[in-house]
């Protein structure tokens, strides 16, 4: 247990210390590149890092699932359960749905 709680503080600290541009130099998207639309999972790592700063409207424009990805995220020092399961088949399908809306829209 107390493991877990260093685990989520060290995440926490590296979300809160580390300071990402808003627009990235280069675009490391595959997807991106071939398709010119985002990925489900593009802007994501930006938006946790603004999350993690308490900069929630930033957040979401960057990627509307950004609270959903930071609680999967957290939710992977929790116990092995069903609660933690149904988190990441929703997120997942969730995860999914958006893109397939990113992609096409």
């Amino acid at each position: 247990m107390k493991l877990r709680v260093l685990a989520a503080l060290a995440i926490a600290a590296l979300l809160w210390g580390i300071s990402l541009p808003s627009q990235p130099h280069y675009e490391l998207c595959g997807f991106l590149w071939l398709t010119g639309r985002p990925c489900p999972l593009c802007g994501l790592t930006r938006a946790l890092f603004a999350l993690g700063k308490g900069h929630w409207n930033q957040a979401v424009q960057l990627h509307a699932l950004s609270p959903l990805g930071l609680i999967m995220l957290f939710s992977l020092l929790w116990e092995k359960g069903l609660w933690r399961e149904s988190l990441w088949k929703f997120g997942l399908a969730a995860f999914g749905v958006y893109g397939v809306w990113r992609a096409v829209v």
